[in-house]
């Protein structure tokens, strides 16, 4: 049986408030096995960000792990690193795209900086050795290396969220982090980078967690899926299955609320 790549077990958060507590993740269990595409779904509020934040140790204050919970990423206990191997651990082992990929890259640095800053930081590169591993992955996610000299600015919403990826991808980590990484891209653009993150999963054997409330994009994507619910996971099952026949009854309210391309009008409008 192979180990997941990703385990967590009994995971429970709290945001700590000068009056009283609240508890934003309650008792949390899933695995992601190695190669997996994994989402985790439900509506804004749910969790889903405060997971991803856990498993990556970026959590700050007032958000709380309470003990008892268990994060283990490739084996490694991820709540004991102190923070010399959270510096390690970042980018190697597990690496997050953020929602905004403005507000990921550094508006004042050139796209080739950027990616030398990190190559430079975990590996020790040379700028011309950074240089040349940064245009093999713009390559990969299907951009020229002329951009390498551009600033974010002057690339489009959906070339900056692939280099965003290319940067994510920089050392090669174990686990790729997609926290709502196409919100404000269109449908299309939405489907180009969810397919070349799928294709790049296959030729280079990470696994992702992607966290999204779109439920109908990720059944597109996802092997497995789970679905929040104020805090906790109420359902985990194949993405097919929780499509065709879901077993949480939040889950059919889910795909209920997903607006029709057609059938019969309800409301007002239709007794007109």
């Amino acid at each position: 049986m192979t180990d997941p790549v990703l385990s967590i077990r009994n995971l429970s958060i709290d945001y700590v408030g000068a009056e009283e507590d609240f508890r934003a993740v309650k008792d949390v269990s899933f695995d992601i096995m190695p190669g997996e595409f994994f989402g985790l779904a439900g509506e804004s509020g749910c969790g889903k960000s405060t997971i991803a934040f856990a498993i990556s140790r970026l959590h700050r204050p007032p958000a709380l792990i309470l003990s008892g919970s268990q994060i283990r990423l490739a084996g490694r206990d991820v709540l004991a690193l102190n923070e010399e191997e959270l510096r390690s651990f970042r980018w190697r082992e597990v690496a997050m795209v953020f929602q905004s990929a403005m507000n990921s890259l550094n508006p004042v640095l050139t796209i080739e900086r950027q990616f030398f800053d990190v190559l430079r930081t975990h590996t020790g590169m040379s700028r011309a050795q950074a240089r040349d591993r940064a245009a093999e992955l713009l390559a990969m996610v299907d951009i020229s290396p002329d951009r390498l000299f551009s600033y974010p600015h002057q690339c489009s919403g959906g070339m900056r969220q692939r280099i965003v990826i290319a940067i994510c991808l920089a050392l090669n980590p174990k686990l790729l982090i997609m926290d709502e990484p196409t919100t404000a891209l269109d449908v299309v653009v939405q489907r180009e980078i969810l397919g070349r993150i799928d294709v790049l999963r296959q030729q280079l054997g990470f696994s992702v967690l992607f966290i999204t409330h779109d439920l109908a994009l990720m059944v597109q994507a996802c092997d497995r899926i789970g679905i929040m619910l104020e805090g906790e996971l109420v359902e985990v099952n194949a993405a097919q299955t929780i499509y065709h026949s879901p077993q949480h009854a939040y889950t059919r309210r889910l795909w209920g609320s997903m607006p029709k391309l057609s059938g019969q009008q309800i409301g007002a409008s239709a007794a007109l």
